[in-house]
């Protein structure tokens, strides 16, 4: 227990200083990819595969790992790349996502870096739609890649967006059309589902695709003269995200005084122990784990009661 607790000071000392560490790795050829340290459970060498007739051709098999089956997928082919090759000698990132195990299947792995979000961008403009890139950024004068997992795992096992029957009420309906949602998140995949989901429920939505730019809409407002906790039913964010993080982001808010009583819940695909710790340090008022269409429904009909007096 010790140890662990350690683990997560180490890692809420990150919390609000718009920090991360990356996992970097490569696939076939010199390109380095990343991804996020929290979302890695381990790194091994490739186990023995057993083939599942029918499944995507992205999940070159699964294994047992730990006394669990987890899918393992080639991140090569899931990008539009041939397959690896040799898969015997590459190595599997086992991560979670969205409360979902799964390995990455790739041909080595570098180190971890510590680096600063404002360090992280947005992929530049003229990449087209299909990429699957959320973010790109360069280090020793490399560029680095951070892959769309959401997107990737969205395209191989599609999550259900279909609210179900009961959350959403005939008089929750008839009161949402005056309610305002901000939601942020950096995946077009995400940023797609949320908003279905909340149009679905009956508010009005503005997406935006990173912490800085809600920040500075946020901003906006109240150098107008708005209130945004009024205007705004809820703010709706993702933690990783490039320029500014969710951590930040709702840091920042709570900081100023114009705009800190804005309701803000934490939207991620980052599960684990570590995130009521952080939730409670900065400040958010709710954590919620991506893609559970009914408990986010929930999450904005209860918000509506409450703001409503129901």
């Amino acid at each position: 227990m010790a140890g662990l607790m350690d683990s997560v000071n180490q890692r809420t000392q990150l919390v609000g200083q718009n920090r991360l560490e990356l996992l970097l790795f490569r696939l076939e050829g010199p390109q380095l990819y990343g991804i996020n340290v929290f979302k890695v459970k381990e790194v091994l060498q490739c186990p023995n595969l057993t083939i599942m007739p029918k499944s995507s051709r992205v999940v070159r098999g699964v294994a047992n790992i730990r006394g669990g089956t987890i899918p393992i997928l080639d991140l090569s082919i899931a990008t539009g790349r041939a397959p690896l090759e040799d898969i015997k000698t590459s190595f599997v990132i086992i991560t979670e996502y969205n409360t979902k195990v799964q390995g990455f299947l790739v041909r080595s792995v570098e180190r971890i870096v510590n680096m600063n979000w404002e360090e992280i961008h947005p992929p530049p403009k003229g990449t087209g739609r299909d990429h699957y890139l959320t973010a790109v950024t360069r280090l020793d004068q490399q560029l680095v890649e951070i892959i769309d997992v959401e997107k990737i795992l969205a395209e191989v096992a599609p999550t259900s967006e279909v609210i179900s029957a009961g959350v959403i009420d005939d008089q929750v309906q008839s009161q949402a059309v005056t309610k305002h949602v901000l939601i942020v998140d950096d995946s077009s995949v995400a940023r797609k589902q949320v908003s279905r989901c909340l149009q679905t429920v009956g508010v009005e939505v503005t997406a935006l695709n990173d912490g800085r730019e809600a920040l500075n809409y946020l901003k906006k407002m109240a150098d107008e003269g708005r209130h945004p906790d009024r205007e705004l039913l809820m703010l709706i964010s993702d933690i990783e995200m490039p320029e500014m993080d969710g951590y930040t982001l709702t840091t920042e808010i709570r900081n100023d005084p114009r705009m800190q009583k804005l309701h803000i819940l934490l939207h991620t695909s980052l599960s684990g122990v570590f995130n009521q710790a952080m939730v409670k340090k900065v400040g958010a008022d709710d954590f919620l784990a991506k893609f559970k269409p009914d408990d986010l429904a929930a999450r904005v009909v209860d918000r509506i009661r409450v703001s409503d007096g129901g």
